[in-house]
């Protein structure tokens, strides 16, 4: 799972002090997932932190860790329940060295219970939680799309942290936060279950686009352009305009009222594409903002970094890295006071220090302020 590297990101987007333990032989597995030590997959979830190198399953590595936690506000780990237990570091212990840890313990299905000892990644969350139903042609099942439970779970992680920070402040005490992927993925998508346990609805992977109305267009050009009508008639109203379409889908028994539109979402859907398959998208999102639609071209990827907006706010950042040179991070969302820390290249493997033969620490390499 990635959802602990998540969490411990956004913590040091704003401004924390992260360390990453790492085990000395080859460290955290994402970072070989295309060769080398430092792949796009490890470079994605470890801006903004520090690296040590500690092998837990020797009794100085354990040790070296205890004096790390000694010294540290926020312990994230995302072990099988019983694992740190098992190293030496259940509650009790680390009360004993720090009351006043944070500890954090992110699992794939919580502490106990049937599925507690089964392995959890990204797909386990969003098959088990009901999110993959939502995107599948049931009758050609193939995943698609981003880390969903994953990030979900760290976000939740996150959360959690900043508000027993708020906690112990108050009461002066550590605490110990829980989550799990399985809950984590089932709050991120709290409408579904919301029309299945009042309204007996059972969603699908149309029953949110068709409820908001929500639509995506090939345009003359081959390029994309979608919008999203939800519940305000204005919207559809304003959308009629910009298409010129009044004398024929506005007095369209199937689409007189958003019940009919919800109901008939796919034939709307098919309506309003043959319109907008006449135009180019530049004509499309010309005429949309000129009638104040909610609407946005589908960029690709490399679009993204380019879009005129993205630059503006100056989400993407180039960080020096000592070694690899320029990485390209995204900055932390949040601002704080109009103000948002700036990115730090993922370290190599053990830049700040490493467990020696001895278990004795190895003096940290600085990095370059």
């Amino acid at each position: 799972m990635v959802t602990a590297p998540l969490a411990a990101m956004m913590l040091g987007q704003l401004g924390a002090e992260v360390t990453k333990v790492e085990h000395p032989v080859g460290g955290d597995p994402f970072r070989k997932t295309t060769g080398g030590d430092y792949s796009p997959n490890f470079i994605a979830y470890n801006q903004n932190k520090t690296s040590v190198q500690i092998d837990l399953t020797t009794a100085a590595g354990r040790a070296r860790l205890f004096d790390l936690v000694a010294a540290t506000d926020i312990l994230i780990e995302n072990f099988r329940p019983g694992v740190m237990d098992r190293l030496g570091f259940n509650a009790d212990a680390i009360a004993k060295v720090n009351p006043r840890l944070i500890h954090c313990s992110i699992t794939g299905f919580g502490s106990d219970g049937p599925y507690v000892d089964r392995a959890a990644y990204d797909t386990v969350g969003i098959a088990l939680s009901g999110i993959l139903h939502l995107y599948l042609d049931p009758t050609r099942p193939q995943v698609y799309g981003p880390t969903l439970s994953d990030n979900a779970t760290g976000l939740y992680a996150f959360g959690g942290i900043l508000a027993a920070v708020h906690a112990r402040e108050k009461t002066g005490e550590g605490q110990r936060v829980e989550l799990n992927m399985l809950e984590s993925s089932i709050a991120f998508v709290p409408d579904a279950f919301a029309y299945w346990t009042q309204a007996g609805t059972s969603y699908g992977p149309l029953s949110r686009v068709a409820s908001s109305q929500c639509f995506a267009w090939i345009c003359a050009d081959g390029h994309a352009i979608s919008i999203h009508l939800s519940v305000p008639d204005k919207f559809w109203s304003s959308l009629l305009d910009a298409l010129e379409a009044h004398a024929s889908l506005g007095k369209d028994p199937r689409f007189k009222s958003r019940t009919e539109r919800v109901g008939n979402y796919v034939s709307l859907a098919e309506e309003l594409e043959k319109i907008v398959r006449t135009r180019p998208r530049a004509h499309w999102e010309k005429v949309f903002a000129e009638h104040d639609l909610p609407f946005a071209p589908v960029n690709t990827i490399p679009q993204v970094l380019d879009d005129p907006q993205v630059r503006h706010l100056g989400t993407f950042e180039a960080a020096q890295h000592p070694t690899k040179g320029d990485i390209v991070g995204i900055r932390n969302p949040i601002r704080i006071n109009g103000v948002r820390a700036p990115v730090v290249a993922p370290p190599a493997l053990g830049e700040q220090g490493q467990q020696s033969s001895t278990g004795r620490p190895v003096e940290p390499m600085r990095r370059p302020a």
